[in-house]
């Protein structure tokens, strides 16, 4: 039979364990118990806050304070999934709240309880999920505008390579049907874009080598680094297995953020392409936690304001003088439709950063 001793300590152990951040404070107002999940949820030591007050301590945190307070007070469980916000190591991360009364055996209160879920990943998603929406609704609406369009769109160009041949090749007014052929086959170009994001077609699943397909792209870029003086440095987990994707769709999506990464960088700077595993990441609210596979490619260009970031992956809406959008709004549905997330950082005169994480799905068949 275990001690009491033991008992607490086998209790400790499981709350060291738990995922969510768990923060026991007394009647007092004093917090008696923090797990490392809450330390690192809120940035603070439990070394140094046990035996401290809670609203001293959070006092940056007046949701919280007052939860606890209405909790103490009333002896009612409160949560809140939408307002709270921590603010810890310079990074903020949303969290679910909840606080419940602490009951002894005898029904007396005796504190109370609060737990802290990290929804970053949740946030995340459902970013995911709105920008998907659009993107769908545009895919349609591309496709309608593709098919009246283009018909007259080539009737445009014949019949400025008809003038073109009908006039002089000294003539000055050559210039003028070279400048309406290149601007249709500009708009033609746009329209095949607009039409491979409205392409129903999804991945064509097959094990798939990251680190082959990430070599061979930057083996073609390495030119154009040169050319930019750009160094270009990888760091591979060498651990990540081959995943099941689209090959020919993943080779699209990190063509288009490597030169993107590159053309954000004309005067020189340095081009990092590394992958790493998450081992405990949620795609959705209702599903279990899974390994991901994260894909970073960052740039030290001049960077992205931040009131712009939103709009990244938007169609037409670019930071490139010539570009137009497109290229990273398809990225974003192939992401999509391989169940993964591609997320941007930027800081202006610092760079930028884009994340593509994948699910870490296997080939069952043994080569």
């Amino acid at each position: 039979m275990q001690t009491e001793s033991e008992l607490r300590g086998y209790a400790l152990t499981v709350l060291d364990s738990v995922g969510d951040g768990v923060v026991v404070i007394n009647r007092q107002g004093r917090i008696t118990l923090m797990n490392p999940s809450a330390e690192e949820l809120t940035g603070r030591s439990r070394r140094q806050v046990i035996g401290s007050r809670f609203s001293e301590v959070f006092c940056t945190e007046p949701l919280l304070v007052e939860m606890i307070e209405r909790t103490s007070a009333s002896g009612v469980s409160l949560s809140d999934q939408d307002n709270v916000v921590l603010n810890s190591f310079g990074k903020t991360i949303p969290v679910n709240a909840t606080t419940c009364p602490l009951m002894r055996h005898d029904g007396e209160s005796i504190g109370v309880i609060l737990t802290l879920r990290d929804l970053t990943s949740i946030r995340e998603l459902e970013a995911a999920v709105r920008q998907a929406d659009r993107l769908s609704t545009l895919g349609t609406l591309a496709a309608g505008l593709a098919h009246e369009v283009k018909n007259p769109l080539g009737g445009i160009k014949g019949a400025a390579q008809l003038l073109e041949r009908e006039l002089d090749a000294d003539s000055d007014l050559q210039e003028y049907p070279r400048v309406m052929i290149r601007e249709t086959e500009r708009i033609d170009r746009i329209i095949r874009q607009l039409l491979e994001l409205a392409s129903p077609r999804g991945p064509r699943y097959a094990a798939v080598n990251l680190h082959l397909v990430l070599g061979d792209i930057i083996l073609l870029q390495r030119e154009s680094a040169d050319s930019r003086e750009v160094t270009v440095l990888t760091s591979f987990d060498p651990s990540i297995p081959s995943i099941m994707a689209d090959e020919s769709q993943l080779i699209q999506v990190f063509l288009n953020l490597i030169r993107n990464a590159l053309e954000a960088m004309p005067d020189g700077g340095r081009l990092t392409v590394s992958s790493r595993v998450l081992s405990e990441y949620q795609l959705a609210r209702n599903e279990k936690r899974s390994r991901m596979v994260c894909v970073d490619v960052s740039d030290t260009g001049k960077g992205i304001p931040s009131e712009n970031l939103p709009k990244v992956g938007t169609p037409f809406f670019s930071t490139k003088d010539t570009g137009n959008g497109l290229g990273l709004a398809i990225c974003h549905k192939i992401i999509a439709d391989h169940r993964g997330i591609m997320k941007v950082e930027s800081k202006p005169g610092k760079g930028t950063r884009v994340s593509v994480l994948l699910p870490l799905l296997q080939s069952t068949v043994k080569g």
